[in-house]
């Protein structure tokens, strides 16, 4: 199994290009099963989630095919066209599913376009429970049948799905996307009422616009959109990723290095600067990307708290963490989005970090420095923070199960030895 070596202490510099968001390519990829047209997305990261969504497509009748630029070519990410002409299978098979949870998106699609569908429960990072009891509670309003047997979603809709208002009880960006995708192919109108506003829910809304959908409120948390009996195909440019882009910036900081993050925006990640600006973080727009560098070569002990977007999100909270583990003083940082999100703790302890946590909350007291030590990556983000972690450490760090940072990190290693680190991937038998 591949392993990171990281040995820390050296400040990074240079440039780094954001790639295309995970979250957003995810449900834009389960959209193509919308139309018998070929869906086209630009900016496609290279990522284990993204391949095993292809095959999970694949897996349905859909035609994957992928275009990368040369290495080191000017073009950001690859293209890719997805093509699902004839649906040859409505069940999304468990051992496609338990690879990541992203892979109930197909279930909304599937339903709306076929009338059935059998989706395995999802599986994926071991963040929380997670349930998709509102993806069925949605799907139910819209006229469909559901069934839970032996592991699997049982779904039918013989006469298609109608539209409904669905209020939800609590955001959910993933509910949001199912319920938004099945709208768009159910007779009537819907109206999805406390709908998640995150910018990788509006990049799905604006692509579906563009195959054809009727959407409006398109940004607010209530979006109201009207059936249509077809959509066609497009080409669409996935939206920047800003959990990438945050996970820089505070590489940037926590070295007490100089990065510009390329072809990004301050407007996507405006709730993590305003965090790391109260930190001692600078960040300056340029004309390709953000600009982002410590203040005055301190960093400041500041809280935070995880909420849904436009608030600090959850998928930074570990990353933060480990930028707090060298600042000066305390933070506390509470965890509100997800129930077992502190699994990186035990392994930056093991670094020297100064780490009490009581329930939801982890109070964070800096250290002089932190120690290289091997570690385990428990989940997605948690990996990447130690990686943070190791770039400023004294010695080495071996991170072991990266299978993890491959889920959502396009070429980390590559990106960071750029930008000076000393960082290696160990290969099994190295």
């Amino acid at each position: 199994m591949d392993k990171i070596r990281i040995r820390g202490g050296k400040p990074l510099n240079g440039q780094i290009a954001i790639s295309g968001a995970k979250n957003a390519a995810l449900p834009l990829m389960a959209a193509c099963l919308l139309t018998d047209e070929t869906l086209t997305l630009t900016n496609a990261p290279r990522l284990v989630d993204i391949a095993t969504m292809g095959n999970l497509l694949a897996q349905h009748g859909a035609e994957v095919r992928r275009e990368d630029p040369p290495e080191g070519g000017a073009v950001r990410g690859g293209e890719l066209h997805l093509t699902a002409r004839t649906i040859t299978s409505t069940t999304a098979p468990y051992d496609l599913v338990r690879k990541m949870r992203a892979s109930v998106l197909v279930l909304g699609p599937l339903l709306a376009r076929e009338g059935k569908a059998r989706v395995s429960l999802p599986g994926g990072c071991a963040i929380g429970t997670r349930p998709v009891d509102l993806h069925i509670n949605g799907l139910t309003q819209m006229g469909a049948k559901i069934d839970l047997v032996g592991g699997y979603i049982e779904a039918e809709a013989p006469g298609g799905l109608h539209g409904a208002s669905i209020v939800f009880p609590m955001v959910s960006v993933g509910a949001t996307e199912n319920l938004l995708m099945a709208a768009a192919l159910a007779k009537g109108d819907s109206e999805l009422i406390n709908a998640a506003r995150e910018p990788e829910v509006s990049d799905l809304a604006h692509c579906l616009v563009a195959m054809g959908a009727e959407i409006e409120g398109i940004g607010s948390d209530r979006l109201r959109v009207r059936g249509r009996d077809r959509l066609s195909g497009t080409r669409h440019a996935i939206v920047s990723d800003r959990i990438e882009a945050g996970t820089y910036a505070m590489a940037a900081a926590i070295t007490g290095g100089k990065l510009e993050l390329l072809h990004t925006r301050l407007d996507l990640i405006q709730a993590v600067t305003k965090v790391l600006e109260r930190a001692g973080v600078e960040f300056s727009e340029t004309a390709d990307g953000v600009m982002v560098s410590r203040a005055n070569g301190e960093l400041l002990g500041v809280d935070v708290m995880t909420e849904p977007f436009p608030g600090f999100p959850t998928d930074l909270q570990a990353q933060m963490m480990a930028l707090m583990c060298t600042a000066r003083g305390a933070a506390m940082i509470t965890e509100t989005i997800f129930e077992n999100r502190f699994m990186h703790v035990p392994e930056l302890a093991r670094m020297g970090a100064n780490i009490t946590v009581h329930q939801s909350s982890a109070l964070v007291r800096g250290v002089e420095k932190l120690t290289g030590a091997p570690v385990m990556a428990t989940d997605l983000r948690a990996s990447v923070s130690l990686v943070l972690a190791g770039l400023v450490a004294g010695g080495d760090t071996e991170l072991n199960r990266v299978y993890h940072l491959d889920r959502g990190y396009d070429r980390l290693e590559a990106k960071l030895a750029a930008c000076g680190a000393e960082i290696e991937r160990l290969r099994d038998g190295d």
